[in-house]
Parts: structure tokens; C-alpha cells; sequence
């Protein structure tokens, strides 16, 4: 470097948060730099005045005029290049300024999954407002995501914007998605069946994957946890030629080491070894294509369980062997006109203790969307075919549990802009699918804002529907534990949803900003299919209710941002949730009156530290007991699970971090698993209609059940990682 060569140093942000790997570079020279995690960089120059671009994809490239005498330009905001505002998809099938879109749409960007860090999506979710991933099984940790309280077979995850995992993979898919793959997610709450068709009955949440153009050539990102968790991402941005690059991203985690820490002789976290693998292509502005393989091989079950077992009545253990290949992308002819298409393969080999179930799933879809410009109209106009395979070894009658189910649809759109205060959204999607028949979807969005669009007024209605595939996504069924049994043949669920939402901003002095985000919602579900675990304790008992199901709630997110590095995060959702049939209402099983989460960040930006906080809380949630006589309360107690972390960055390329997670140590009760002594029920009587007896061995009268879960049995534990890229 020229002994003369002065220094020119800056950070730079967008709506407060520092912008990692932005470009920097000197006008007519080839002298540039990339900023580090804090937005920081600094470059060197000769010139006494020159001209300094600033750009980072997605955002305003701005130039800015370096004089004599002035090198430290402090914060240096860019704004996002479409109207300002953050775009999303997922409200309305096409990209649209968060603010400008009639339907609310929530975002968190990577950033916000980095505060706790998690080896899936499925677990990073839990610090979501109105958001709960829900565990299903205490031996094999099977897990869903609720949306407002709605079991998670009503939410339909997407990966960019496709239909992804659905059916089979509802169960064991979500656990093979590796976090360090996504650059956001949107979450849709409320009916979008209109849209998306079948399964977005609850709400969408929408995983954004990284484009190979915003990424590091090379990156790896791992951590290690006390309890022997080992979760390790590889990322590698290439070349095909000069318009299109890929991206590698490789995923594996392992954790093979049996731990029972509340003495119930059972696996408290489930053994785990799962690789996955994703591509992603983009070949220019037309074609973008991405694969996905996933293997995984966990079991869960008694301490001594081995695979020689596997199946058998000697130690119980549940085995799942998964094997899931994806494809998907998006074809664009033309700026109105664009194909989006995927594929899944889903083939799982389990065993629940001795019950057998082998299963095969394939998805593809196929979706033609048209979208023009009319004065004050935006029209959008879709084709869309579902094409479902599935075949298990189970031998109850369903008809949606076996063969192929076709699902055409059409649906139109269209947004028409009133004015610049008011925006109104109109549509009808139609299905037929090849089982049940003609279903149609409506739905209406209208939006008032003022001239700054600092304070938004949405109120939504629309419905949803859902065909039922209890097999493929009620673990329960499985278990082996009790008998399953089907009523009639169930019909599709349906839902009605309004929802009123009220976004304001507040500009603060000093650059603090501060807003908040207020929900009311109200659903009525019919046809909805709950499992009556109450009526025989040794069975699970699926109708459709004969009556209808409700959900009222209110949800509040509020978000603070200043210039001292400082960024709280706090939300909340109050739920009142019963169905009601022949004028008696019944609260449902594992939803919860209450949560509350909470991000509480803060940097500081001259020692390159940022310390993390953050925490859940969920309310009472009612518990699947096995009869009157059973001692485990009805209800769960509040609990808090809260974590914190440090991480230190060291240069822009390398940084590391640790902390320690569930830091109140809260654990579910260790006698969750019901006779876990005695897992096939080997000293348990029976009378002659199959009820469970008293004896001096069973004072209760219960039966081995691993279903009374809620929370994982995970206590106080460490973890340390390190992450680094190359740029």
C-alpha cells in the first residue's frame, strides 16, 4: 500500500440493521471491498477525491462524493429498490412491496434464525409470534407447526412458493430443511386456499431460498451442542457460464449419543443421522431450478434398543428410515407470463414398536400463471394440476389413504387501486379434485393507507379447504398404542376466516425506529376431523364433527430498531379455540391460550460482538390423558424456554459464537410416556370389550401411550459453532 494512501471507512445499513457482504468499490479503479457482518468495510485509496458505490442486490446502489478531509462516512443507508419496502410473494402469487399488499404478510430474513441457531426450520420457528412447532411422539420426536393454535396438518410449508412438503413429509420433511438454506420466510396467516389450493386451510409459511448471486463463493456453518448434537452446513457458489451460477448447499447432522435424563427408561431426544442435499440453479432471468435429497435414519425408544429389535416385542423402540427427493423451479416466458413446477418422492420405511408401515408418496405439480396491467387493474390469471400417488401397508379401509388423486384447478385474481389511500382484492379459485368433487375457494382483501403509508388498515376473508390423509399426518394413528379406527369416510375440511390487521410505524429521534403490527381473527372450520382419544382409551376414533369449530383470537408484534445496535422483537397471540357440537364445547387437544415471544439484540459495532436473547412462553395446553383414573394432569403448566448467545466476528469472513439454550432447564414431566415399563402392554388386563382393568400392577388402568407430549425433554444445554466464507 502507498504510504499515502488514506483510508475511507463506513457502515452500511438499511432500516437500521447493518447489510452483510455489500459491494464497496472506487469509481474508474478495481480497488473494492465487501462489508462484514456489522455493515462495516473499509478501502484504501490514493485520491484525494473520488467517488465511492455502494450496492448490494436488492437494494438502491448509491454513489457517494469522497472530499479532502472527510474518510469516516458513518452509516450509509441504502434503501430497497422496489417503493422502499421489503417485496414478498406469498400474499399474492407475485412479488408485490410488502407495504402495498392487500394481504399481511410477515417476514423474518436470516438474521433473525441466526439469534438460535438450530440444526431445522422446524425448530427455528419457535421464536415466530403465533407460531409453535409442536412435538407429536415423546420416543421419535415426530413434530408439526401450528399457525393461531390449528394443528399443523391445516399449515401448508412452501419452498419457494411451491408445494413442497405436504402428505408424508408433514411429519418427518420439516426436520430435513436445513436452516443455513434460506434467505427469509413469509408466513401467511389464515385461509389461502384460494391461491394455493388444498392444505393452506390454516395459513402459509412461504421458505425463500438463497439465490447463488447473493452468497459467498465458499461458506461453512457449524455448531456443536453439550448433549453430543452435531449439525454442519457447506455452501458453494458456482459458474456455468457467464449468465448462470449455482449453488451447492450440502446439510448433515448427526446425534448418536442416548440420553435419560428423567429415568422413564425411554430415549429422552431422539438419534438422529440425516444428510441433505440441495442445488440450486438460476440460468439467467428465465429459468431457475432447484433439487433437493434428503436421507435420514433416526429411531427413538428404550435405552437398550438396538436394530436387531427393529419390529420385534422384546424392547421398544419406533425406526424411521426416510428417503425424499425433490425438484422444483419456475420458467419465466415472459414479464407476464411464467410456469412454476415441482416434484417430490417420498419413501419412508418405519417401524412404531410392532406395527409395521411402509409408505410411498409422489407429488407433481404444475402451475401456469398470467399476470397483466390494466389501468387500475392487476389481473392474475392461474392453471393448476396435482397430480398425487400414495401407497402404505396399512390395512385400514380409506380411500384417501391409497392410489392417485387428480386436482385441477383455475383461479383468477385480481387487485384493483382505487386510489392511493385504498386498495381493493378480489379472488375465486376452482379445484376438482378426482375423489370429492367441485370445491370453491373465494376470498376478499381490502387495504386503506395514509399518503406515507406509515399506518395500514387490512381486513381479509376467504376460505379454505383440505382433503385428510390421517395416515400420512396424525403420528398418533401410528403409534401402535392404540387401535385406529374410522367412522365414516371423511369428507373434506373447510374453513371461513376474517382477519382485521393494523400496521403503524413510528420514526423516533435519533434514527429509532418503532413499530407495531395488531391482529383480530375469527375462523369457523366444518367438516374438521378431530381424533377422540376420550371415548376408548385403547383407540383412536376419526369422524368428521358433526357441528363446527372455532377459533377467536388477537395477536400483537411490536419492533424497536435504534442506531446504538439495540433491536427488541416481541410478540404475543391470545387464543380462544372449541368445537362445538349439540350445544357442548370441547377445548382441543394441545392448543394453547397463550404465547408470548421475545428477540432481544444488541451489537456493538467497535469490538464486533452481538449478544442475543431469546425466549417463548405458551400457555396451558390440554393433554391426552388415558381415562379418569389417570394421575398426569389435564393441563400443562406455563412454560418458558429461553436461550442466549454471544457471537464475535472476527474480520468480515470468520466468526464464532456460543451460548446456552432452555437456560430455565424447563422439562416436561418424567412421567410423560405412560407405562413406559411396559411398552406392549404385556401386563396390562383387559375385560371382554377390551376396556382396561384395575389391578395391584396398574392402579390407573392405563396403557402404554407416548402421546402425551408438548414440549421436548431437552433441559439446560451449551452449544458453540463457528462460521466462515469465502467471498
Amino acid at each position: 500500500m502507498n504510504a499515502q494512501s488514506l483510508v475511507v471507512k463506513g457502515r452500511v445499513f438499511s432500516d437500521g440493521a447493518p447489510l452483510e457482504a455489500a459491494s464497496v468499490y472506487l469509481n474508474a479503479t478495481v480497488v473494492g471491498v465487501t462489508t462484514n457482518q456489522n455493515g462495516a468495510f473499509s478501502i484504501s485509496t490514493d485520491a484525494r477525491s473520488t467517488e465511492l458505490t455502494i450496492s448490494y442486490i436488492g437494494y438502491k446502489t448509491k454513489t457517494i462524493v469522497i472530499s479532502n478531509g472527510k474518510y469516516d462516512l458513518g452509516i450509509i443507508e441504502l434503501a430497497p429498490d422496489d417503493s422502499l419496502e421489503e417485496v414478498v410473494v406469498s400474499g399474492t402469487l407475485k412479488p408485490v412491496s410488502k407495504l402495498d399488499s392487500p394481504v399481511p404478510v410477515e417476514v423474518y430474513g436470516k438474521s433473525f434464525f441466526r439469534a438460535n441457531p438450530t440444526a431445522s426450520i422446524f425448530e427455528a420457528l419457535e421464536n415466530v409470534n403465533g407460531i409453535r412447532p409442536q412435538l407429536n411422539c415423546n420416543v421419535c420426536n415426530t413434530g408439526d407447526i401450528h399457525i393461531n393454535g390449528q394443528e399443523g396438518s391445516y399449515t401448508m410449508v412452501l419452498i419457494d412458493g411451491l408445494p413442497i412438503v405436504s402428505g408424508l413429509s408433514t411429519v418427518y420433511g420439516l426436520s430435513g430443511i436445513p436452516q443455513s438454506l434460506i434467505e427469509r420466510v413469509e408466513i401467511v396467516k389464515g385461509p389461502a386456499s384460494t391461491l394455493y389450493g388444498s392444505e393452506a386451510i390454516g395459513g402459509v409459511i412461504n421458505l425463500i431460498t438463497k439465490l447463488p448471486e447473493n452468497t459467498p463463493k465458499f461458506s461453512i456453518d457449524t455448531f456443536f451442542s453439550g448433549w453430543g448434537e452435531a449439525n454442519t452446513d457447506l455452501g458453494y457458489k458456482y459458474r456455468l457460464s457467464a449468465r448462470s451460477s449455482g449453488l451447492l448447499g450440502i446439510n448433515y447432522y448427526n446425534y448418536s449419543n442416548p440420553i435419560d435424563n428423567n429415568g422413564d427408561g425411554f430415549t429422552d431426544l431422539t438419534l438422529q443421522d440425516r444428510l441433505s442435499i440441495f442445488n440450486k440453479f438460476t440460468f439467467g432471468d428465465k429459468l431457475s431450478l432447484a433439487t433437493r435429497f434428503v436421507y435420514e435414519d433416526r429411531w427413538g425408544g428404550q435405552m437398550n434398543w438396538s436394530a436387531k429389535y427393529r419390529g420385534g416385542d422384546q424392547v421398544y423402540g419406533e425406526s424411521i428410515y426416510t428417503s425424499r427427493i425433490e425438484a422444483f423451479g419456475n420458467y419465466q416466458f415472459n414479464s407476464n407470463l411464467s410456469l412454476q413446477f415441482s416434484f417430490n418422492d417420498h419413501n419412508q420405511n418405519s417401524v412404531y414398536g410392532t406395527t409395521l408401515f411402509n409408505a410411498k408418496q409422489s407429488i407433481g405439480f404444475g402451475q401456469m400463471i398470467w399476470n397483466k396491467t390494466l389501468q387500475k387493474n392487476d389481473l392474475l390469471i392461474g392453471l393448476a394440476y396435482r397430480y398425487t400417488y400414495y401407497d402404505d401397508d396399512t390395512s385400514a379401509v380409506y380411500n384417501n389413504n391409497a392410489g392417485v388423486t387428480h386436482l385441477p384447478g383455475v383461479f383468477v385474481q385480481n387487485e384493483t387501486k382505487i386510489d392511493a389511500y385504498n386498495t381493493l382484492l378480489l379472488g375465486l379459485r376452482y379445484d376438482h379434485n378426482s375423489i370429492h368433487g367441485n370445491i370453491l375457494t373465494p376470498r376478499i382483501n381490502y387495504k386503506i393507507n395514509n399518503l406515507d403509508k406509515s399506518a395500514i388498515f387490512r381486513l381479509s376473508a376467504g376460505t379454505g379447504y383440505r382433503v385428510a390423509q390421517v395416515f400420512t399426518e396424525d403420528h398418533a394413528a401410528l403409534t401402535g398404542a392404540r387401535e385406529v379406527v374410522f367412522v365414516d369416510e371423511l369428507a373434506p375440511e373447510k374453513s371461513w376466516n376474517v382477519n382485521l390487521n393494523y400496521v403503524k410505524k413510528f420514526y423516533l429521534k435519533q434514527g429509532a425506529i418503532f413499530d407495531i403490527d395488531f391482529s383480530l381473527f375469527h375462523t369457523v372450520f366444518s367438516n374438521k376431523i378431530i381424533p377422540d382419544y376420550d371415548t376408548n382409551p385403547n383407540k383412536i376414533i376419526y369422524d368428521n364433527l358433526d357441528g363446527s369449530s372455532i377459533s377467536t383470537g388477537v395477536s400483537l408484534n411490536a419492533n424497536l430498531v435504534n442506531q446504538n445496535g439495540v433491536r427488541i422483537n416481541l410478540g404475543a397471540t391470545y387464543l380462544d379455540t372449541y368445537a362445538e357440537a349439540g350445544g357442548i364445547k370441547t377445548r382441543p387437544y394441545l392448543t394453547e391460550r397463550f404465547q408470548g415471544v421475545w428477540k432481544i439484540e444488541k451489537k456493538w459495532y467497535t469490538s464486533y460482538l452481538t449478544f442475543d436473547l431469546t425466549g417463548a412462553t405458551t400457555g396451558p395446553l390440554k393433554l391426552p390423558t388415558l381415562g379418569a383414573l389417570d394421575p398426569r394432569p389435564i393441563f400443562s403448566e406455563t412454560f418458558n424456554i429461553v436461550n442466549i448467545q454471544l457471537t464475535k466476528n472476527w474480520g468480515g469472513t470468520f466468526e464464532t459464537f456460543g451460548g446456552v439454550k432452555n437456560i430455565l432447564n424447563f422439562t416436561p414431566p418424567a412421567n410423560s410416556i405412560s407405562r413406559a415399563f411396559d411398552p406392549f402392554d404385556k401386563q396390562v388386563a383387559f375385560d371382554g370389550s377390551e376396556n382396561v382393568l384395575q389391578t395391584a400392577n396398574n392402579p390407573y388402568a392405563l396403557t402404554f401411550d407416548p402421546s402425551y407430549v408438548y414440549a421436548s425433554n431437552q433441559g439446560i444445554r451449551f452449544f458453540v459453532g463457528v462460521r466462515w466464507k469465502q467471498l
